[in-house]
């Protein structure tokens, strides 16, 4: 059994006997206590003989063992099924996603995980420390594993958010080379993924806020409400990232258009300037006999004065409107 923890728990106090997941029904516990059970990536078999303990749905049960689905809600009877989706940042800037399931029901909350390295042991022992929350029953602790997945998505943010600041600020000083330019869209296709993977999460919690749900009290609706807020800003920071990277692709193209257009001009400038003796000396060079000032004695001077002034009079008017 793939089984990371499992134990029952009284007024918030966990029980010294182990819980054994054998398969017999288990009848219903008392109102103040529960089953906590944690599994990684079960077999069809293993999952099916907690099925078979808790009477979960069968559909339900097959739903847990596809890490493949999107957030949502779903109500089985007196059972609440809840699938919730983690992120986190492997290898380069590839975001790997996850599952964990969730049936939660008179007496018991059972969480099947899949794909996600993030267990939820820490976050137990935390629990445990805490009696008079733990003993509030498993709709506080669906709340404390949900917030626990959506601060996940945190560190993640954080590193693409600096990723991007970094090639923010390198696209104005120079435009991005071709392998910059596929490293963004390759960004802003991980984020819509994460658009689609993650988005429904926000409308999941919202249900558990605002819906009557089974084994879902009124009073920890403000604890969902708590999540709903972090999914909320966890999106927020997403799609500001993505305006942030199509930003920087058109920031940058504007820059370089600046930077040509003003080296544009500034050609143009020096090409004016250079026209000038390119025409008097293409003049002078003509095979007439008869031009002015051919053989005035002081000819050289005054073209080589007059190309001189034209030049210095160009390059202070282009200097001037701001072209050199």
């Amino acid at each position: 059994m793939t089984m990371i923890a499992a134990r029952r728990y009284s007024h918030g106090n966990p029980h010294d006997e182990p819980l054994v997941l054998d398969g017999k029904p288990v009848p219903e516990l008392p109102a103040h206590s529960f089953d906590w059970i944690g599994l990684c990536e079960p077999s069809t078999d293993e999952m099916e003989l907690v099925r078979q303990q808790y009477g979960l749905h069968p559909l339900a049960a097959e739903d847990a063992l596809n890490p493949r689905q999107l957030p949502k809600i779903e109500v089985y009877g007196r059972t609440l099924f809840v699938v919730a989706r983690t992120a986190d940042l492997r290898l380069g800037e590839d975001i790997a996603y996850g599952q964990t399931a969730f049936f939660v029901g008179p007496g018991y909350l059972i969480s099947v995980r899949f794909g996600s390295p993030r267990a939820h042991t820490s976050l137990r022992q935390a629990l445990e420390t805490k009696t008079d929350r733990l003993a509030e029953g498993p709709d506080y602790v669906l709340h404390a594993v949900l917030d626990f997945i959506v601060d996940g998505y945190l560190p993640l943010l954080d590193s693409l958010d600096n990723v991007a600041q970094e090639m923010e600020e390198a696209a104005i000083d120079v435009f991005p080379e071709q392998s910059v330019i596929r490293r963004i869209f390759r960004l802003r296709r991980q984020l819509r993924r994460f658009e689609r993977v993650i988005g429904p999460m926000e409308e999941m919690v919202e249900r558990l806020v605002i819906a009557d749900l089974p084994c879902i009290d009124p009073g920890a609706r403000i604890w969902f409400r708590d999540v709903l807020d972090h999914v909320r800003r966890a999106m927020a920071r997403m799609r500001s990232l993505k305006e942030t990277l199509a930003a920087i692709v058109e920031t940058a193209s504007l820059l370089e258009q600046h930077r040509q257009g003003e080296m544009a001009r500034s050609l143009a400038a020096w090409a004016a300037i250079l026209a000038v003796p390119t025409a008097i000396a293409g003049i002078y060079g003509m095979n007439f006999d008869y031009l002015p000032e051919l053989h005035w004695r002081y000819g050289y001077f005054a073209v080589w004065g007059a190309i001189i002034t034209i030049c210095c009079g160009l390059w202070l008017r282009f200097r001037s409107i701001g072209w050199l």
